[in-house]
């Protein structure tokens, strides 16, 4: 999937665990898991505001987007 979440490197920031996390943004600690493991095929807008409010960050810190291999916008048609 070209969209990343990374929530290690702002949890470990924070100094939290899994479990408070998801106590705080009110998800199950699986949920926490899909997002983390990059299994989620969507987020709500009010769980991400949830995890930016908690996590005190914006989201493009824990959404990048990767290009796939081969994939390019030049030159092509839409």
């Amino acid at each position: 999937m070209p969209i990343v979440i990374d929530l290690d490197v702002q949890l470990a920031r924070k100094k939290m665990s899994v479990h408070e996390f998801a106590d705080a943004i009110g998800i199950t600690p699986a949920n926490v898991a899909v997002l983390k493991n990059g299994r989620a095929k969507a987020v709500r807008f009010t769980t991400l505001e949830a995890i930016c409010r908690v996590l005190e960050c914006q989201p493009g810190d824990i959404l990048r987007w990767i290009p796939e291999d081969g994939s390019s916008d030049e030159g092509g048609s839409a």
